[in-house]
């Protein structure tokens, strides 16, 4: 099985806009995380740079350009960091973490609605 590679909280921003679509060149994440970000773009090249070296992100020249697309998905990426963080935190057990993040926000009745339903389908 391939290593998931641990992603920091910048090189997440990085991520989102080509998981969102890609592939892009450096421009064109550099444009997005303009919106988002006050990072200076050859941060943000940095962060690319770094992201193709822990094999997250790969690449392909096109001319003067390089296009940038994701070598792992939003969902294993999402999947491993909350395995992290729930054996770092909650010393891997699922229930405190739960009670600790429900009982600390604001829930909707959609969202309660929601948490009852994938608890059910648990059953």
């Amino acid at each position: 099985m391939r290593r998931i590679p641990r992603i920091s909280e910048a090189e997440w921003q990085v991520m989102k806009p080509l998981w969102a679509e890609s592939p892009q060149t450096a421009n064109q994440i550099v444009e997005t995380l303009s919106g988002v970000t006050s990072w200076h773009p050859k941060t943000i090249r940095t962060l690319l740079n770094r992201l193709i070296r822990k094999k997250a992100l790969g690449f392909e020249r096109r001319g003067r350009e390089y296009l940038y697309y994701p070598l792992v998905d939003r969902q294993t990426c999402t999947r491993a960091e909350s395995r992290g963080f729930l054996k770092r935190v909650f010393d891997g057990a699922v229930r405190p973490m739960l009670a600790a993040m429900i009982e600390s926000e604001d829930l909707s009745q959609d969202d309660i609605k929601e948490l009852k339903r994938i608890l059910k389908n648990k059953e």
